[in-house]
């Protein structure tokens, strides 16, 4: 069976041309108008998702070709369009960047791309970018452009007269506006929950972007973005390996790295989740497993060193024998000591030896595989920090692109990487994480 939804992926030239904005302006708009959003995020990321969820109201998952797979893609695609008016999926980087890109995607389900272009130091290369990322790709399908942090209607115009005979691509332009942006610090956006005025900014993007041609779209207009997504093929049924388990999930400011498709995994698998907050001292919920995703403890750091109530239930839960997974920061929260970008040095819990100290740039970035023996997990790495540890790594993630993989550290019960892992692309490894005797 077919659905059929309206559907765009809000593209770029390049990062930080402001797709994030517009893609959950135009998700907030529709929605407030009663209509039925879904929004995406093409590629591993964790925190644009957040504004997209912000303004749309439904969690946003991840679509990408090699880390979640076509056929995860093609079920969450045809999920959304049996529910949605309009399905919004934000890109990734540039347009054409990365293997496989959101160009890619793009012209894998038939999805209409609304490029979005900082046009605020252009005229008239405003159109011959426009003109490129539209024909730079045969069978690119095409919903028009956007200028975006323009300044002022004469300047507008010139960009539209800059399209030439693509005049019709032509969707308006926002301009720049500080009650509309998004902050950012280092890995990326910040967390929308963090901002008391999130949904403010959203909706001051929203009533901006209504002024534009875009915006002014009803339903009607919005037909001829109508895209049909075919049903998926069944999957294999993984079977409730967690039944009768409890997983402890970390979940606060400083450990928000999670995709809402893992913990649908976990709950799928027959495990029940119980979550917990490390910054603020949180007991250890009772469990027989324990996950502590990725996030911001170097931001937190001291808070962190602090919670001894918290650390003390981790440890007697690892005496006693039982899996935890840690990834990234999860990893660094266990490690002895934590040298943030201050250049403060902050004693953390101790469980993990060795030490992790924050770095200037970006030192790891791309998508990896972690092989099992229970199978293979797809994800990612990317990280700031770089750590020291005596203890030999088991093994390696194999990264998708050629580099250095990532060490996967086990110290009983324990096993820590900076490795992200995608739950669904192996929910047989992803159990295993999770069982004592995979551990053992």
């Amino acid at each position: 069976m077919r659905h059929q939804a309206a559907a765009i992926l809000v593209a770029a030239p390049a990062s930080g041309q402001g797709k994030t904005t517009v893609a959950a302006a135009v998700a907030r708009l529709h929605a407030r108008a009663g209509r039925r959003v879904r929004a995406f995020k093409c590629g591993p990321d964790f925190l644009d998702p957040h504004w997209l969820a912000l303004a749309s109201g439904h969690p946003v998952h991840n679509l990408d070709l090699w880390m979640t797979g076509e056929d995860d893609a093609r079920a969450r695609l045809h999920e959304a369009a049996g529910q949605a008016d309009l399905i919004v999926v934000e890109g990734v980087m540039g347009l054409f960047d990365g293997e496989p890109s959101a160009a890619e995607l793009a012209r894998r389900f038939g999805l209409p791309v609304l490029a979005v272009i900082d046009a605020s130091a252009m005229a008239g290369t405003f159109g011959a970018l426009a003109f490129g990322l539209r024909h730079f790709r045969a069978g690119l399908p095409w919903a028009g452009v956007l200028a975006n942090r323009v300044a002022g209607e004469r300047r507008a115009q010139l960009l539209q007269d800059a399209l030439g005979d693509d005049r019709d691509s032509w969707l308006g332009a926002v301009n720049r506006d500080a009650a509309f942006s998004l902050p950012e610090r280092h890995l990326g956006l910040t967390v929308a929950s963090e901002l008391p005025d999130a949904l403010a900014r959203l909706d001051a993007a929203a009533d901006a972007l209504a002024a534009t041609p875009l915006g002014g779209m009803d339903r009607a207009a919005l037909a001829r973005w109508t895209v049909s997504f075919e049903a998926p093929a069944p999957r294999p049924d993984p079977g409730r390996p967690l039944a009768g388990r409890t997983v402890a999930v970390a979940r606060d400011a400083a450990f928000c790295f999670i995709y809402p498709a893992n913990l649908d995994t976990l709950r799928g698998l027959g495990a029940e989740l119980a979550f917990f907050s490390p910054l603020a001292d949180e007991s250890l919920p009772p469990c027989d497993a324990v996950w502590l995703p990725g996030g911001y403890p170097e931001l937190h750091a001291a808070e962190l060193a602090a919670s001894q109530r918290c650390r003390a239930g981790l440890a007697a839960h690892l005496q006693a024998g039982r899996p935890v997974w840690a990834e990234c920061g999860g990893m660094l929260l266990l490690m002895d000591g934590l040298r943030t970008h201050e250049g403060g040095a902050h004693a953390m819990w101790g469980l993990l030896p060795g030490q992790a100290a924050m770095q200037p740039r970006l030192v790891a970035l791309g998508p990896q595989r972690l092989d099992l023996p229970a199978g293979s997990l797809r994800g990612h790495t990317f990280h700031h920090s770089r750590t020291e540890s005596p203890l030999a790594p088991i093994g390696r993630t194999v990264p998708q692109r050629g580099g250095a993989g990532e060490a996967l550290y086990q110290a009983g019960g324990l096993r820590a990487s900076y490795f992200h892992a995608w739950f669904p692309s192996s929910p047989a490894a992803t159990a295993s994480l999770f069982l004592p005797e995979a551990s053992a």
